[in-house]
């Protein structure tokens, strides 16, 4: 459908042309530093749109032909367009929710951790949840992990279960656990991990799958509660200039992001991603590869191979250096892995899998390989999401095998400031090897994996060409050796993400015939101070020829 409408669109253009008629846009861009992002990376002055579809690039005189008496004209006053923001890795329902929960991301002391959770608990009614959260332990000193106990006496009629910035662990209080009847008689799980004291008593901290003793006994959110976070989720990202989202938990919230678009309220294109174990029920339906429309899509499958490093979840091939007795965690689904990857691939469903540290890395490039041996050639873009810890003899796979690295440049910054307690200089040269990947043929498609870390993109554009990390120790980059410009970086988080999702036909670049999905910026990103991105803002925000949201 969408192919037939562009090519009608670009029918009548012709066709008007022809007869002598002025065919007129919905909108038009002029007086703009236009910065297509295609093959050519082509600069043009202004561009007109005709519905959801791109219908001319040029001059200002030439696309002012394309004016009418209904056209809406955007004097962009020399500021810099650019295609929309494609987030490669977001999850973007717990996006919305985590808008309105408890914030801890920036608590730098246990005792403002604490007082926050005291001061967000005081506004709820007995008995109410108290989630979200994104604390990070690596901004106090020492360092310690929370416990239950810290927090009980702020939160006597209130449960917690607030994880960790990265997902991958989460702090309890006792009525929590209470509620979950966890106890010292309770037993770890495969791929999990419950912190206990010295007496053997739960500490209040669950990692990974053992995150499932408390999660069960959450009351799932209502439906009204659900469609009023993924509108805060798509009012977000049009702020920041995305345009388009692959959610990587979408599930079962598919529906709601249905009811946003049957409201028009959908400002945000999503390619919504299942657990990797949903093949099967896909596979009964007959469905072969994505679906949908432009604005919402489904096919993809999500799976994991690990934690993450900042839990100490990572599953590396060598110990960690700050806790030598472990080398991480596996995640509970890998035994099963290959043959849910194998299925999965044969069914025509395209597979990212969560991989972290080296080992896991390892591991899923090898099932990939084997995979791809297995069901014969085709273009499959499988794809790894994070990739953060490379041996330097598997960052040349991705290109020879075209696995996408699917990566999140915040990280690098926000990590940078303690995973050098974690990993020796060996294994810290492997990571977010952006540059290597791409000079050995890989893709890069970029995101944020918000909530984990802002949802952004300038934050990460930021973060990919300086990689100063957040406290300011490394101004001449963490892992300089890295580093990418800006125009590589800008591509991954647009064409690259598009390519990640089978999309690069449609978006990604602004071309005639191309989705209407582009970003007005405050300052010219490719010729400004690198440090100065960061305080770049979005102006305006198009998404499907729409103007979704104007600075005020």
């Amino acid at each position: 459908m969408k192919k037939t409408f562009i090519v009608t669109v670009l029918l009548l253009c012709v066709s008007a042309v022809a007869l002598g008629q002025k065919f007129t846009a919905d909108l038009v861009i002029v007086n703009a530093n236009i910065r297509t992002m295609d093959a050519k990376r082509s600069v043009a002055r202004a561009m007109a749109v005709k519905g959801t579809t791109i219908i001319a690039i040029g001059s200002d005189a030439e696309i002012r032909a394309y004016q009418g008496s209904e056209t809406r004209v955007i004097d962009a006053r020399g500021k810099t367009v650019i295609p929309g923001f494609n987030d490669a890795h977001v999850h973007f329902m717990e996006t919305g929710q985590q808008l309105s929960s408890v914030d801890l991301r920036d608590a730098k002391t246990p005792e403002e951790f604490v007082a926050r959770i005291k001061a967000f608990a005081a506004k709820l009614p007995k008995g109410r949840w108290i989630l979200g959260g994104k604390w990070d332990h690596e901004n106090w000193v020492p360092n310690n992990l929370p416990t239950a106990a810290m927090i009980d006496g702020v939160t006597p009629d209130n449960p917690v279960f607030i994880d960790r910035l990265d997902g991958h662990m989460a702090l309890v209080n006792s009525l929590a656990m209470r509620l979950a009847k966890v106890d010292r008689n309770t037993k770890d799980v495969d791929g999990g991990l419950i912190v206990r004291d010295s007496s053997g008593n739960p500490t209040g901290v669950f990692k990974d799958a053992a995150m499932g003793y408390i999660s069960r006994v959450v009351p799932e959110p209502t439906w009204d509660e659900r469609v009023e976070a993924a509108q805060a989720a798509t009012d977000h990202a049009a702020s920041l200039g995305v345009t388009s989202v692959q959610d990587m938990s979408a599930g079962t919230d598919v529906g709601v992001y249905q009811e946003l678009l049957r409201r028009g309220t959908l400002k945000t294109r999503v390619y919504a991603c299942s657990p990797l174990g949903d093949y099967q029920r896909w596979q009964r339906t007959g469905v072969r590869y994505a679906f949908g429309t432009p604005m919402l899509r489904v096919g993809c499958l999500k799976g994991f191979a690990d934690g993450s490093l900042g839990s100490t979840t990572a599953w590396l091939f060598e110990p960690y250096l700050d806790d030598p007795k472990s080398s991480g965690l596996a995640s509970d689904e890998i035994t099963k892995t290959p043959e849910l990857v194998a299925g999965a691939d044969k069914a025509g469903l395209q597979v990212n899998i969560h991989a972290i540290g080296d080992r896991a890395n390892d591991a899923i490039l090898d099932i990939y390989e084997k995979t791809a041996a297995a069901n014969g050639e085709r273009d499959r873009r499988f794809r790894i999401e994070h990739a953060q810890h490379l041996r330097q003899e598997d960052i040349a796979r991705f290109g020879k095998m075209k696995v996408v690295a699917s990566m999140q440049p915040f990280h690098i910054i926000d990590d940078g400031r303690w995973a050098w307690k974690r990993l020796d200089e060996k294994r810290l040269k492997g990571t977010y090897a952006f540059r290597t990947i791409l000079d050995t043929g890989g893709v890069l498609a970029f995101g944020s994996d918000s909530p984990v870390a802002p949802l952004n993109p300038l934050w990460g554009v930021y973060a990919a060409v300086t990689r100063r990390t957040l406290d300011d120790k490394n101004p001449g980059g963490w892992i300089p050796e890295q580093k990418i410009s800006v125009d590589e970086t800008v591509r991954a988080f647009t064409w690259g993400s598009a390519f990640g999702e089978f999309q690069d036909k449609w978006k990604g670049t602004l071309e005639v015939g191309k989705l209407a999905d582009m970003v007005v910026l405050s300052d010219d990103i490719f010729s400004i101070d690198p440090p100065k991105i960061r305080d770049v803002k979005v102006v305006m925000t198009v998404t499907d020829g729409r103007v979704v949201f104007e600075q005020k």
